[in-house]
């Protein structure tokens, strides 16, 4: 019998992870890109276009989980690279106070987050990004929308699992929702 090594610690096989996901909530994070004016004020939010695996297209902020052993603030890199790039330039705040902490469950109705998956916690965070977003992975695109478009209920509607709710969370975090 072959000893396997384990390269990447702090990730789970496909089975572990759905049992796992049976058995307890997992920690994620959420992010919002945003881009912003020399006063700091935001002007673009970005958000993902993907392909869901029953077929839908929506459009989705930035998430991820955080692994084993990995520090929030890594996560949230990690996440916003691998879905953004390596040259978007993230300004992850120096104090990690999440605007928000959204609690997917399996069952609907129960917050306005949802996940047939799992229940999973979810710190989310509004970052600015400075350098050129390219969309990777398993995103299609990322558009830059205004924020009045990024609240508009047609939008909200293309956004899966209550992530049009954490979204207007984010811009009235960041004073944009009159």
């Amino acid at each position: 019998m072959a000893d396997t090594t384990e390269t990447t610690p702090g990730w789970l096989s496909r089975d572990e992870l759905e049992s796992t996901r049976a058995r307890m909530p997992i920690l994620y994070v959420d992010a919002v890109p945003v881009r912003v004016d020399d006063s700091g004020e935001v002007t673009h939010v970005g958000l993902l276009l993907r392909i869901g695996p029953d077929g839908t297209v929506s459009r989705t902020l930035v998430s991820g989980r955080v692994l084993h052993h990995e520090r929030v603030r890594d996560a949230l890199l990690r996440h916003l690279e691998k879905d953004l790039g390596p040259v978007a330039l993230p300004r992850v705040p120096a104090s990690l106070q999440p605007f928000t902490v959204a609690e997917y469950f399996p069952t609907k109705g129960i917050t306005p987050y949802h996940d047939p998956r799992q229940h999973a916690v979810s710190l989310a965070y509004v970052v600015p990004v400075a350098g050129d977003c390219r969309p990777r992975q398993d995103a299609l695109d990322l558009v830059w929308l205004t924020p009045h478009e990024a609240s508009s209920p047609q939008l909200q509607q293309e956004m899966p699992g209550g992530q049009g709710v954490l979204l207007k969370q984010a811009l009235a975090h960041v004073g944009c929702l009159t």
